[in-house]
């Protein structure tokens, strides 16, 4: 490295700046951004998002010398042209300085090196280190392009040239490399994260940190609304079996919170309390050991919003700082940047929009972070963090330190990816001090996976829940298994009953069986519809039509899609459920008979093989579907045998294990956890996205439906989004509008006029959009 810096260039920009070094343009108060004022303040802040892991020495360093490239005098005068001209200026890289610097620091501590990674992927992502290593020993060999800046930089930090290496947690194994592999990506969203907030204070200042609520006043908070909510109940109505039955759970996962931090599980039957205990056991376990905040996952965006609605009565005052951050927005701004920077104009040279460009940076400054005391988010939200490479996906991830996540609805993660999100979650149990709740009325067997077979103990929430299936057995199962079994014919019997629900496989047999119950009629209030072809608000309110109607005893058919399965808050006497695996019929009759107010023989689900519908090993795991074909079914089991699920479960985890990432079975992810071995952070991000492209693309409705209020708040929240201004309330305010289709069907409506480009990948849909039903499948 160049030290004799008598025959370096002067750089315009710094003598026009007296010398000093910038990092951004100036505010809005027309201040600059000085070098070092935003290299220390993210250093900092870097390193107190890291300390609960013990890596806030190695994050300081990385925070604090991430932008030492900017110290070279073609980034310094580029910035400055472009500050005073308002003309885009194109700088050079700013990533390989830090991250030569601090290789050459790690030469001392080998284990730390690929945390070089951190700073050479702060804007880009964290990239893979068989390529990150042979462009840091290329510059090893000749140093020249980095030199300058670094030398620049010492000027004015000269403590970046110390040569000492900050000391890797006591904990982490060199031989470990899925340890090495996590640490890199938490030390990666510490820095990220805090770079994204000291900037946002330099152009936003005091916008940038929240003032959150403690552990202890919330669980308090809630304990109160929970009893406030129960006398309400019993003003209402007399208190019934079935509520002294949750109230004596609640109760003893209360008292299971003073257990020490580790794995529990939440085993009850659907109709028990699952989601008050899961919440206050997780509250008052926060309070007593000092944690930082709840995590909620769950797997389907309809259950988000009503868990979220139920902890925000219970939690959020009607004035003062709000705890509960419901996130779950599927937009993805790094694809429009990708999309701008491959765009060519007439000479097949690369242009920037840049308008979009700046669109997408502000956008991407205020993507969530999850810093709220209490969060509600999806599953896929959750393993996007753990296992993403880009900085909008993994910025929110140190925030899991120190915190209690709960795992609502844990026997839907995917099979395929089983062995990584186990792995990953034991290494936050072990290591980044989480305590981790696994939530279901159909437990998996995980301790029978590879990652989870060997210390790593698991303790029951509810000590003995078996007396509580046998207690809660509230329906008998009828089987319609005949080769000449279709969809016609099921939704014939259930429209002879006054209410019935019907469960189908996919967004086109929900479809069918909907005009099939309307007839020749336009509509029917009480034939109803639900899928995620429906906006969330849509979807919200059918749900609520249904349990007015079903509560005043008033004809009801709803045909629903599997979201229906799990947290939905509806009682029918009566249910049919097309062929699927076990744990999601059971999950579909947890909304039969609910409350228990009829007799368990008159509540009868059916479970039906149509021959003309989706059939289920075209959508659901066909190991599973061959352990469920041998246990449960006519003279076989009821989906709510408990050993039978047990023994199913360990027989179609046993199918899989072990096998390769090409068979057509499927496996559970052993190949990707070698990938996380490699440090390949690209290629494990690509393999472990929970849902398909084609499945996963969002788009925002504005119902004609809607009040006009709201129609101006959602246009609204689309309007700050095109002008790149939006912040976390945009996101939340379109989340109520938005209904996901597959890809190829955006692409279709893009190419006919039916949706238009908002930002990144979201599009606002302005094609048909059917009063019950949302965007139609084609047919």
């Amino acid at each position: 490295m160049v030290e004799d810096k008598k025959d370096d260039p002067v750089c315009r920009s710094t003598s026009s700046l007296e010398g000093r070094l910038v990092a951004h343009s100036p505010g809005h108060q027309g201040v600059w951004h000085w070098y070092e004022d935003h290299a220390r303040g993210t250093g900092e802040l870097a390193r107190r998002f890291a300390e609960p892991w013990g890596g806030g020495e190695l994050a300081y360093r990385l925070g604090r010398d991430h932008d030492i490239g900017k110290g070279s005098c073609a980034w310094q005068e580029g910035l400055v042209e472009e500050a005073t001209t308002g003309r885009k200026v194109r700088r050079p890289s700013h990533k390989d300085a830090g991250a030569f610097l601090f290789a050459q620091a790690a030469r001392q501590h080998p284990v730390l090196t690929p945390c070089a990674g951190v700073i050479e992927g702060h804007h880009t992502g964290l990239s893979a280190w068989s390529e990150l290593g042979v462009r840091l020993k290329g510059l090893m060999r000749d140093s020249s392009e980095v030199d300058e800046a670094i030398s620049r930089v010492a000027e004015v930090m000269p403590e970046i040239l110390d040569g000492t290496c900050p000391a890797a947690p006591n904990w982490l194994n060199p031989r470990d490399k899925t340890s090495v592999e996590m640490l890199v990506r938490m030390t990666y969203s510490a820095v990220v994260d805090a770079d994204r907030l000291d900037t946002v204070a330099h152009f936003r200042p005091g916008a940038h940190l929240r003032q959150n609520v403690d552990m202890t006043e919330l669980w308090e908070r809630y304990e109160n609304g929970r009893q406030e909510a129960i006398a309400e109940r019993q003003r209402r109505k007399e208190p019934s079996w079935l509520d002294k039955l949750r109230e004596d759970v609640y109760q003893e996962a209360i008292e299971t919170a003073a257990g020490e931090p580790g794995v529990y599980r939440l085993h009850l039957p659907t109709g028990a309390g699952k989601t008050f205990a899961g919440g206050g056991f997780a509250l008052r376990h926060a309070a007593l050991h000092g944690l930082r905040r709840v995590v909620v996952a769950v797997p389907f965006i309809s259950i988000t919003e009503q868990n979220a609605a139920v902890y925000r009565g219970l939690l959020d005052p009607e004035r003062g700082p709000r705890a509960v951050l419901e996130h779950h927005s599927a937009v993805n701004f790094e694809t429009a940047d990708r999309r701008a920077s491959r765009s060519l104009d007439a000479s097949g040279n690369v242009r920037q929009d840049q308008n979009r460009t700046r669109l997408n940076r502000w956008a991407k400054l205020a993507a969530e972070n999850w810093d709220a005391p209490f969060i509600v988010t999806t599953t896929v939200r959750l393993i996007e963090s753990l296992f993403g490479n880009s900085p909008s996906a993994t910025r929110r991830l140190h925030r899991l330190a120190n915190s209690v996540i709960v795992l609502d609805e844990v026997q839907a993660l995917p099979d395929t990816l089983l062995t990584p999100i186990l792995s990953g979650l034991r290494e936050l149990v072990e290591h980044y001090g989480v305590t981790l709740v696994l939530s279901s009325a159909t437990q998996p067997e995980l301790a029978a996976l590879n990652p989870w077979q060997s210390g790593l103990p698991q303790r029951n929430i509810v000590a003995n829940p078996a007396p509580l299936f046998n207690r809660l057995r509230r329906v008998r199962y009828e089987w319609r298994t005949a080769p000449d079994v279709t969809l016609g014919d099921i939704a014939a019997e259930a429209a002879e009953h006054d209410q019935a629900l019907m469960v189908v496989n996919g967004t086109k047999d929900a479809s069918r069986v909907h005009k099939m119950w309307l007839g020749d009629r336009e509509e029917n209030p009480g034939v109803l519809h639900l899928s995620t072809r429906m906006t969330g608000g849509h979807r919200r309110e059918t749900i609520q039509t249904a349990k007015q109607r079903l509560e005043a005893s008033m004809d009801t058919l709803l045909v629903s899609t599997s979201l229906i399965e799990a947290g939905v808050d509806l009682d029918f006497p009566r249910g049919y459920r097309a062929r699927s695996l076990p744990e999601s019929e059971q999950q579909a009759a947890g909304r039969i008979n609910r409350e228990g107010h009829r007799p368990t023989e008159d509540s009868v689900m059916v479970i039906f093989e149509p021959r003309d519908g989706l059939q289920p090993q075209m959508i659901y795991n066909r190991c599973g579907i061959a352990a469920a074909s041998r246990r449960f079914g006519e003279e076989l089991a009821d989906p709510d045998d408990l050993d039978t699920l047990c023994s199913y479960y360990q027989h179609r985890y046993r199918l899989q294990a072990g096998r390769s990432s090409t068979d057509p079975n499927g496996a559970t992810g052993e190949a990707i956890e070698a990938l996380r071995g490699k440090l390949d952070y690209p290629e494990v991000a690509r393999k472990m996205r929970m849902i398909d492209n084609e499945h996963s693309v969002a788009v925002v409705i504005i119902r004609p439906q809607l009040h006009q209020s709201d129609r101006q708040a959602a246009q609204d929240a689309i309007d700050q989004l095109r002008r790149g201004v939006p912040t976390p309330e945009t996101y939340r305010t379109l989340q109520d509008h938005m209904a996901s289709i597959p890809q190829r069907e955006l692409e279709m409506a893009i190419s006919a006029g039916h949706a238009v480009e908002i930002a990144g990948d979201l599009h606002e849909w302005t094609g048909p959009y059917h009063p019950q039903r949302g965007i139609e499948p084609p047919m």
